[in-house]
């Protein structure tokens, strides 16, 4: 199935989609394709960089505000719950009422909204604004995508959604040593601040560059009744994966929560089967590489996002680097997504993506093993060659996922597609990190006790093992004030031995998640519909 596509350029909201007709050409800057790729990076930068920027500045916002730690907390998961409660729904409203449109909306509330937490005053405040940044930002993602598949011929796309994926790494690993520079030398004002004139920019330039593209048959209803379902579905879901380390995975809860969300993806599925214009025509499904891609989307992110979760522990709490310095002992990751991405999507065009992305998810399985060796002795080096090594085996799968979902759904969908890869990278992401949470969980309650009599240190009561095991989780060393030197060397010892078991099982089985992604990788293959792209714009 493939679909024409008519280019408004007559700005926002100027009349509904034409008839059939061969796309007009772009004229000068004005919807050329590299300019417009440039213009959309803006933008997807501010969101992927607030995905980690935030959490250096965590701790100064507690201590300004009076914030517990479940408030601080929040200011993560409000952000992600948003985001990823909203994505796919986003990503309709693009394929509705244009991706241009969508983009603009989604970059100024977004820099609006971050404003507005630079002038909070209230923890509550930050937390209710966070939201309405993840709302905003799942407006532009999608958008972003979208634009790009309808703007860019087949034979280039991959190379642009490589120069796209190298802004989300880039911004996503380089997040926590620009916002450690800014708290430490301005203030934690400063990581909400930056994006307003980010956003005006993109906001010009989005003025002035992009062109509306929508399909001739793009959906012209909503499906309401879809969007409650999966929405409340989705939120189900995710919170069932941000509460499940503090209530418990037997905790009956965390269990209702994850069957209510099974049961409303039953309804919602059934639902879609019924519905005239279905938010996610399950046809869609049939395509085996795209359903491939949206599963290996999935599986890198819980290999990725859940082992990387715990190195900025590993190398803050047993290291004792700052944040800044953290930040730069990562620059190999950040360094070999942005060399690769742009040649993985050069290769993936040549060779098609099911070789590279087998590859990549290989090397990334090896990066995960080789992580699951550090220890508290482990210098530099080391680290540099399995970070970096991640970081390249990441870049082909970032782009060849995501051009297997977009490329493989119809035009008129691709705002939809877009919402559903972003989506399944979110879920991956708590998924990974909830996951390799209780790993490591578990693995520390199981060692702690026997390494702390074996250090021969004074026997803990269950509340005080209890409590050592939460802090130990992070890497942290509880030692009480006042412990003279040698038991505070001990207890040191014990609780970073401890870490690093707990992180080399967590690593480990984000290798086997890996391994299992090669095996799904070989499932994918370019995009069918592709070629709808073609033609579209010039290089």
């Amino acid at each position: 199935m493939t679909s024409q596509t008519t280019i408004d350029t007559t700005g926002p909201g100027d009349g509904a989609p034409s008839g059939p007709s061969d796309p007009k050409p772009a004229t000068g800057l004005r919807g050329h394709p590299w300019v417009t790729l440039i213009t959309v990076a803006v933008g997807v930068m501010m969101v992927a960089l607030d995905g980690t920027i935030v959490a250096i500045a965590n701790p100064a916002i507690g201590k300004d505000l009076g914030a517990s730690w479940s408030e601080l907390q929040w200011i993560t998961n409000a952000y992600f719950l948003a985001l990823a409660v909203s994505l796919i729904t986003a990503g309709k409203l693009g394929d509705r009422f244009g991706h241009r449109q969508t983009f603009l909306i989604g970059v100024a509330g977004f820099a609006a909204s971050s404003g507005a937490i630079g002038l909070s005053d209230s923890i509550g405040a930050v937390i209710a604004f966070r939201v309405f940044q993840g709302l905003f930002g799942a407006l532009l993602m999608p958008a972003a995508l979208g634009l790009l598949r309808a703007t860019f011929p087949a034979e280039k796309l991959n190379m642009a959604i490589g120069i796209w994926g190298m802004v989300i790494g880039a911004s996503t690993a380089g997040g926590p040593i620009l916002g450690g520079v800014l708290v430490e030398h301005v203030n934690w004002q400063s990581v909400f601040f930056i994006n307003v004139p980010v956003g005006v920019v993109a906001v010009v330039l989005g003025l002035l560059i992009l062109l509306d593209h929508r399909a001739q048959n793009a959906p012209r209803s909503f499906d309401i009744l879809g969007i409650a379902l999966l929405s409340a579905s989705m939120f189900c879901l995710v919170w069932a994966l941000i509460k499940a380390p503090e209530w418990g995975w037997g905790d009956a809860k965390t269990w209702t929560f994850i069957v209510v969300s099974l049961v409303g993806f039953a309804l919602f599925a059934f639902w879609e089967t019924r519905v005239k214009e279905p938010l996610i025509p399950l046809a869609m499904f049939r395509s085996v590489p795209l359903s491939a891609g949206v599963v290996l989307m999935v599986l890198m992110a819980i290999a990725f996002m859940g082992g990387l979760f715990f190195v900025t522990f590993y190398l803050q709490n047993v290291h004792g680097m700052s944040p800044v310095d953290a930040g730069l002992h990562l620059l190999p990751l950040t360094a070999m997504m942005i060399v690769g991405s742009p040649a993985a999507g050069a290769l993936i065009t040549k060779a098609g993506p099911r070789i590279p992305l087998a590859g990549g998810m290989a090397l990334t399985a090896i990066a995960m093993y080789g992580m699951s060796t550090l220890d508290t002795d482990t210098g530099s080096l080391p680290m540099s060659i399995w970070f970096a090594l991640l970081g390249l085996g990441l870049a082909p799968v970032m782009v060849g996922a995501t051009e297997v979902i977009v490329g493989n759904a119809p035009l008129e969908l691709s705002g939809v597609a877009g919402g559903l890869q972003q989506a399944a990278m979110q879920i991956g992401g708590s998924l990974g990190t909830a996951v390799l949470g209780a790993v490591m969980a578990s693995k520390v309650d199981n060692d702690l006790a026997g390494n702390w009599a074996d250090a021969g240190l004074p026997p803990l009561t269950p509340a005080q093992l209890d409590l050592t095991a939460q802090a130990v989780q992070q890497g942290v060393a509880p030692v009480p004030e006042g412990t003279p030197a040698p038991v505070a060397g001990k207890i040191a010892d014990v609780a970073h031995d401890t870490f690093i078991s707990g992180m080399s099982l967590a690593s480990l089985v984000a290798a086997g998640v890996a391994v299992v992604a090669v095996l799904v990788a070989f499932l994918t293959k370019r995009g069918e519909n592709a070629e709808a792209g073609a033609g579209v714009g010039h290089i």
